[in-house]
């Protein structure tokens, strides 16, 4: 390749109609490129030479800058330079010979709409394609070379370069791989699927003395024919080593035919390979910007094993000596003189150039003992567009049955947020197949949506892939890899959580802990994993989360349960009347205090053999019963219970004696199928207040009292004295209101409760504040009925 100094260049290379020049400094000559229509009278003092980047910038020696051509005119297509006596030669010439017009193998307009239309979503996806059957063809050149080096002697160098005329909407691909004869013209581009790599695999797998990585990109036929997604004319010129001529085949999207002719053209003979001009549509002309193409290769092709290179612009900084208005600046001049020096100022000096785009060795391929944290965590920001370290990775490679190389990444925050559980359009897996970028967008078809906030790269060798090679098939492969990248997901997770560094998890749990907990309910498979993973607040832990595992630790000897209560926050789950009699006994009780937590649990059921068990629903077994004392509660409040329940109807299933109360008279618990009153609280509000479906769903309620509480002793007592007692009556509905609220439940009618409350609080409350004057009769009688109990004092064995 010749590449233009910065001291001999001084203008940029321009295609179509435009002309370049390249100006050589220190020579003081210049190159003129005139375009396609400018005639050979005004370049025939010119020699007429091709030169091409296969050469590896060799020419020669006796050749001046000034006439040499310029390396981009072998593969453009352009009749860029020649001689009066080439175009002589070429009027004597005899006639090209006759194109040859051929019919498609197939219904090629039912075909080509299919593959514009159907099979690739995204149109720029037809630079990816192209560049990996041009892989493919340098791949097999390599290949077969083994065996054969002549067919590699034209040009040894094996890239990929890419030129973007902007101008007319141009782009030409070329390769130095194995090109096409006349026969394998019509054979691959003749047949629509039909693939050229994919013979070639089969004749390889048929031999079996064939060795060698037969890592073959494009096996799917129609990767060459997404071309026409952008482009309404196509042109390919090959030549192959094993044939002494270059056949150019075109074609244009909707035909039903296309021609092959043989390339007669001195000017556009190659060495070896294939060169793809692709005439864009109007509106896709956008394409030919050589940024933007330079964008897709890195987007899609950077780790091609292949060097990739791509006609850009550049510039570099020189000085240059300036002319300043006499009058102005008489006296810097004077200056000047008097010191030696001139005037100068620093100008960019432009001009275009060849450079190399994509990075033959990705990260993923290299011994991950090789690559150091900060490699890893370099190449996470660059891909990700990140600017703080992953919280951890993983460098794995996959053999066997599945093969494939990843990559993968725990990031120390969530970039949708915090509450952000279910959303799998994230683009954090960027797939590769045989280094050929695929595809961001996934489904849930190589992680579940609970892991969604894994990012990394995967790289198959043996992916099934529709023919667009962009969607996932659904088969055991995939499978298969979806469970391994799964694991290795977990195993991240855990070694953040064992880690000496507590900080690190509490953040990570702080950004991914509902995801965690979203995957207890949604991957059953994957609990034994999941669980180690959660961390809760409890009732001897308000401050710092806990483990499961550290519960099981603290968990007492006779304890066969993990308890829990779930709640809106902390403090109403650690001032909820069911934990009493657990904190009495010091047994441990963890507060679930988000939405998802009780749901989560309750999809676990138990860890470590120890079920768990919600303590705000009936028949707790705290491992404590006495039978005898059960029983004398029984008899003694028995009938005070049924008259309870007689009082309350259908609001409560049943009226019990409660074992879980030590402060309280009463609770009202959940049934043991039914939902608990924080569930019941959630359900409400999403049912966006059509609560007429829910009320099947709330279950039973049971009304638990304390018999050791003085309230309830009174409720006992005015029963066996007087069971139509009015203020009995009253108690009992207020008690039950009361029992409604601190067990979590939300009443149905909160006015009602709050003039129950108000009547109470005027009878307790009733004079006991009163001033003497306003109550003088009162006053009298109790001062009438103090003297008229005087009693004088006696003597008792001398004492009084």
């Amino acid at each position: 390749m010749l590449r233009l100094s910065k001291r001999s260049v001084s203008s940029l290379l321009r295609s179509g109609d435009r002309s370049f020049r390249v100006a050589a400094a220190a020579a003081g000559t210049s190159i003129h490129r005139s375009s396609p229509s400018t005639t050979d009278s005004k370049r025939g003092d010119v020699e007429s030479r091709w030169y091409s980047s296969l050469t590896n910038g060799k020419c020669r020696r006796s050749e001046s800058l000034a006439h040499l051509n310029m390396k981009t005119n072998w593969f453009m297509g352009y009749r860029n330079e020649s001689s009066a006596a080439a175009s002589d030669s070429s009027s004597q010439a005899p006639p090209p010979p006759p194109v040859e017009k051929y019919e498609y193998q197939a219904e090629v307009s039912r075909l080509m709409d299919l593959i514009v239309n159907s099979l690739y979503s995204n149109k720029e996806v037809f630079l990816r394609e192209l560049i990996s059957n041009a892989s493919d063809a340098l791949d097999k050149l390599r290949y077969l070379s083994v065996t054969d080096p002549e067919l590699s002697k034209d040009a040894a160098d094996l890239d990929i370069r890419i030129y973007a005329d902007k101008e007319n909407g141009v782009i030409t691909l070329t390769d130095s791989g194995i090109g096409m004869t006349r026969q394998e013209l019509v054979d691959c581009l003749g047949t629509i699927a039909q693939s050229g790599t994919a013979k070639f695999l089969t004749a390889l797998k048929d031999n079996k003395d064939a060795g060698g990585d037969n890592n073959l990109i494009g096996q799917f036929g129609v990767g060459f024919y997404s071309a026409f997604l952008v482009a309404d004319r196509v042109t390919v010129s090959t030549k192959s080593p094993k044939s002494d001529k270059q056949y150019v085949w075109e074609g244009e999207e909707g035909s039903s035919s296309y021609t092959i002719k043989e390339e007669t053209d001195p000017q556009l003979i190659i060495p070896r390979g294939t060169r793809i001009t692709l005439h864009l549509k109007p509106d896709y002309k956008g394409f030919a910007d050589p940024e933007r193409v330079q964008k897709l290769v890195k987007n899609y092709s950077q780790f091609v094993s292949f060097p990739i290179y791509t006609w850009q612009e550049k510039g570099y900084t020189k000085e240059v000596e300036v002319d300043d208005d006499p009058a102005e600046s008489k006296q810097d001049n004077q200056d000047d003189q008097a010191e030696g020096k001139k005037k100068t100022k620093k100008v960019v000096e432009r001009y275009w150039d060849w450079e190399l785009t994509n990075e033959t060795q990705p990260i993923w391929l290299r011994n991950s003992k090789e690559v150091t944290t900060e490699e890893y965590n370099e190449f996470y920001r660059k891909t990700f567009n990140e600017y703080l370290d992953p919280l951890a990775s993983s460098h794995f490679t996959t053999e066997g049955e599945v093969e494939f190389r990843s990559i993968l990444y725990v990031p120390p925050v969530s970039p949708m947020g915090k509450d952000d559980v279910v959303n799998q359009k994230t683009k954090n897996i960027r797939l590769y197949v045989k280094r050929v970028f695929i595809s961001d967008d996934f489904d849930g078809e190589l992680f579940p949506r609970y892991l969604s906030f894994i990012k990394g790269v995967v790289d198959s060798h043996d992916l099934p892939l529709n023919v667009s090679r962009e969607i996932l098939q659904e088969s055991r492969i995939v499978r298969i890899m979806k469970k391994r990248l799964v694991k290795k997901a977990f195993d991240m997770i855990l070694g953040i959580s064992l880690s000496e560094n507590r900080e690190d998890y509490e953040k990570f749990w702080d950004n991914f802990g509902k995801h965690l907990k979203l995957g207890c309910i949604e991957d059953r498979e994957n609990h034994k994993r999941l669980a180690p993973l959660l961390r809760f607040f409890s009732s001897q832990s308000e401050n710092d989360m806990i483990s499961l595992d550290e519960y099981v630790e603290n968990m007492k000897a006779e304890q066969k349960a993990i308890y829990y209560v779930a709640s809106d926050s902390i403090t109403s789950a650690k001032n909820a009347p069911f934990l009493e009699k657990l904190l009495e006994k010091e047994l441990e009780v963890l507060y679930l205090v988000e939405p998802i937590d009780e749901v989560a649990i309750q999809s676990l059921k138990s860890y470590k053999d120890k079920d768990f068990i919600d303590i705000s629903k009936e028949d707790l077994d705290l491992g404590d019963k006495n039978e005898e004392k059960e029983a004398a509660a029984k008899k003694e409040f028995g009938q005070t219970c049924d008259w309870i329940k007689k009082r309350l109807g259908d609001k409560v299933a049943s009226v019990q004696i409660s074992s879980r109360l030590s402060s309280s008279p009463c609770v009202l618990v959940s049934g043991k199928f039914g939902w608990s009153a924080n569930m019941e609280r959630l359900m409400k509000a999403q049912s966006a207040g059509d609560t007429t479906s829910l009320e099947f769903m709330k279950g039973r309620r049971v009304f638990e009292i304390n018999p050791d509480h003085s309230i309830i002793k009174n409720i006992n007592a005015a029963y066996k004295s007087n069971p139509n007692d009015e203020d009995a009556m009253k108690a009992i509905d207020l008690m039950y209101d009361a029992a409604l609220v601190s067990s979590g439940f939300t009443p149905e009618n909160p006015a009602e409760l709050g003039g129950k409350i108000y009547e109470m609080m005027d009878t307790a409350l009733s004079g006991k504040w009163s001033s003497p004057e306003a109550q003088p009769q009162q006053h009298t009688h109790n001062a009438e009925l103090l003297e008229a109990e005087v009693v004088e004092p006696v003597e008792v064995d001398g004492k009084k």
